[in-house]
């Protein structure tokens, strides 16, 4: 089974915080969509004969397109790819996007799982954040959707300045009072060369406190395993048979295709990515050609990603997968390196299977950092 992902890289304006690929002018928008469905026929034996399983619109905000432009993206994977009875397909999505009359034409579409990012139900955390919607259009877009998907998600970012323990509670109840059965939450990160560098650079924003950040992602597992999530990825709690597809595949070393600007694709042993420009993307599609680079991965960028992919789940790094795969070396390697992160309780074994301990799920990056192997040597 594999994946198409699918980034529209278009927003109404730029988040504070972000660093993904975008543009805030919609006036290629046409081109653009022509272009992501000559790319699907273009790549369209990439995959082999593999089943596809997951649809996944990102961005970016998907949201910006109507029903019609999305179901044409849709119809082009189809008709080149063979794709599962019942796949998963998700559409991100923003609050301020969400009309009555645009949920109910999705819900007729084949989309059938909803990733709001509402953030924060707070409106000074959105006015900080730059976010294109209010905290009235957030709880009304949830109101809404939840009256015709069964299957949401939302997003929320913790560790943003002046949003109190207290306050982040109650960003977290909100969300549950809709009956969503996703969450997806992120630390609020200071990526190089985003306006929230610049703004904490000139003292317009406080810079984010990682001790408050450490602990609201407790607060966060605390609460949500109250109400019966399961925390099955770092950044990701699912009620059961809602964990997301789309994503688990990437953390489980499945294949995936990514079409459109900056967009990823892996076959097991292959990286490769679009080029982060829409008018170089959409003029190379037009001649024929993939605006492409590939990389391919040594055996120990494979073991070094299965630790830094498994850490980050409740699947956890198999030892006996590591031997299999990589050799005796790498799983020797293994035992010895987190033999420290075993006695400080930052890592236990289960059955042969390594994982993080409640304690180490916050440092899960680091922790794995150490893990890796630098060289074969």
């Amino acid at each position: 089974m594999s994946g198409i992902y699918i980034h529209i890289p278009f927003c109404k304006q730029a988040c504070f915080y972000c660093d993904f690929h975008f543009s805030t002018s919609l006036k290629k928008k046409e081109d653009m969509i022509s272009s992501l469905i000559k790319e699907i026929e273009i790549r369209k034996n990439e995959l082999g004969e593999t089943i596809i399983e997951t649809i996944y619109f990102g961005g970016g905000t998907p949201s910006v397109l109507n029903t019609e432009e999305i179901q044409e993206l849709i119809n082009a994977v189809y008709a080149n790819f063979k794709v599962a009875e019942n796949p998963e397909i998700t559409l991100e999505a923003n609050p301020d996007d969400l009309s009555e009359e645009k949920i109910i034409a999705l819900s007729k579409s084949p989309i059938n799982r909803l990733s709001i990012g509402i953030q924060s139900f707070f409106e000074k955390d959105l006015k900080l954040m730059n976010r294109a919607h209010n905290s009235d259009e957030a709880k009304k877009s949830l109101s809404l959707a939840t009256q015709y998907f069964k299957n949401i998600s939302v997003d929320l970012i913790y560790g943003v300045p002046d949003c109190t323990n207290k306050e982040w509670r109650e960003n977290i109840q909100k969300a549950l009072s809709f009956g969503i059965p996703h969450i997806s939450s992120y630390a609020l990160t200071v990526e190089p060369k985003t306006a929230l560098e610049t703004l904490i650079a000139k003292g317009k924003i406080k810079n984010v406190d990682e001790e408050k950040a450490q602990a609201q992602f407790y607060i966060l597992i605390e609460e949500l395993d109250k109400a019966g999530f399961i925390h099955y990825e770092l950044s990701n709690f699912g009620k059961d048979n809602f964990f997301s597809k789309n994503n688990s595949s990437y953390w489980l070393g499945k294949s995936y295709l990514g079409i459109g600007p900056s967009a990823h694709s892996f076959d097991g042993k292959q990286r490769s990515w679009n080029v982060r420009n829409n008018p170089k993307y959409i003029k190379s599609i037009q001649e024929n050609k993939l605006p492409i680079e590939r990389e391919t991965l040594s055996v120990t960028d494979r073991y070094n990603e299965y630790v830094m992919t498994g850490l980050r789940t409740i699947w956890g790094v198999s030892i006996s997968i590591i031997e299999n795969n990589f050799g005796t070396k790498y799983a020797s390697y293994l035992e010895k390196q987190s033999e420290k992160y075993i006695k400080e309780e930052l890592l236990y074994l289960d059955n042969s299977v390594l994982k993080t301990t409640k304690k180490g799920k916050f440092l899960a990056d680091g922790i794995a950092s150490d893990l890796f192997m630098l060289n074969e040597a």
